[in-house]
This record gives C-alpha cells, structure tokens and sequence, in this order.
C-alpha cells in the first residue's frame, strides 16, 4: 500500500511539474515572439490560464498531506487529547462530504460546458472545467491517504523526495 501511495503522489507531483514547465514555455515564447518578431501566438494566454486552473485544483491535494492549507488550531489546542481527535475526525468527515459534494457539482458544470468552445484553442470547455471534479476526486484521495495519522496525532505527511511514506511532520500552517 505505501509502495502505491508513493506512486500516486510522485504522479501527481509529475503532473503538476508538467503543466507548470508548459506554462513557463508558452509564456516564454510568446514573450520572446513578440519581442524579436512583433507577433505573438494567439493562444499563449488561454492555454497558460487554463493550465494554471488544472495546476490550482491538481496541486491542492499535494498542499493538504502536508498541512499547507490555512489552518485555525485554536479551538483544537485547548480541548484535551480525546476531543482533539474527534474534532479533527469530524473534521476529515466534513471535508470528505464536502470534496464529495464538489466532485458532483464539478462533473455537472463541465458536462453542462461540453458544447461551448474556448475562443483561441477551440477545446471544449468540458476540458477546463473537469479540472474542478478531477482535483476534488484527488482531494478524496490525499485525504483518505493521511486520514489516519491526521486524526491521530494531527500529523501530516511529509512531502521531501526520499522521505519515506511513512514519515510525518507535527503541526501544519502554522506549526
């Protein structure tokens, strides 16, 4: 399983690598274009902007196995031990309804959005608009993946390369 999980996260993090190094080429070059030759690509902007959605809502599950996400522990530091797990279990429940719930609604949009097409590239907008479903779908699935040590102990995953899946770091946002 952790060999698995491993897998799943080194993709993501491919992934997002991915977009963000096409973005930074495309920007790049039609930069350069229209410097050295006073015309640009006419799609530049549109795919840079609809990478950078993709990238928003694939990298948000990333953030969250580490903690990155804003995070208020107030209430949650002065409870004793017990309620601090089940207010974080309660907390991971909300969050999966809530992932859950936007997966839906994601879905519906793009279907609904399948027959309009983006002015410069002509994609459906179903293409940019899955971004929202399939990163909720991804929060599920980082979420589910550190659930355990998150309720625990308020533990999240470390994300270094080479630190084992198993390794965790106490605290989040703001220690």
């Amino acid at each position: 399983m952790k060999r698995l999980e491993q897998t799943f996260v080194t993709l993501n993090g491919w992934a997002l690598i991915l977009m963000l190094s096409a973005m930074a080429i495309i920007v790049g070059a039609n930069i350069s274009l229209r410097y050295l030759t006073a015309h640009s690509l006419p799609w530049a902007d549109e795919a840079a902007r609809y990478l950078m959605i993709w990238l928003t809502f694939t990298g948000a599950g990333l953030i969250l196995r580490i903690g990155g996400h804003v995070a208020i522990t107030n209430l949650q530091d002065s409870l004793p031990e017990t309620g601090q797990k089940v207010l974080r279990a309660a907390i991971v429940l909300i969050l999966l309804a809530f992932f859950a719930f936007m997966v839906h609604v994601g879905w519906q949009y793009a279907q609904r959005m399948q027959f309009q097409v983006t002015p410069a590239l002509r994609l459906p907008f179903l293409y940019v608009y899955a971004a929202m479903p399939v990163g909720f779908a991804l929060l599920i699935v980082h979420l589910l993946l550190i659930a355990r040590p998150f309720i625990e102990a308020g533990d999240y995953k470390k994300l270094a390369p080479g630190s084992g899946d198993g390794d965790t770091v106490t605290g989040g946002a703001n220690g």
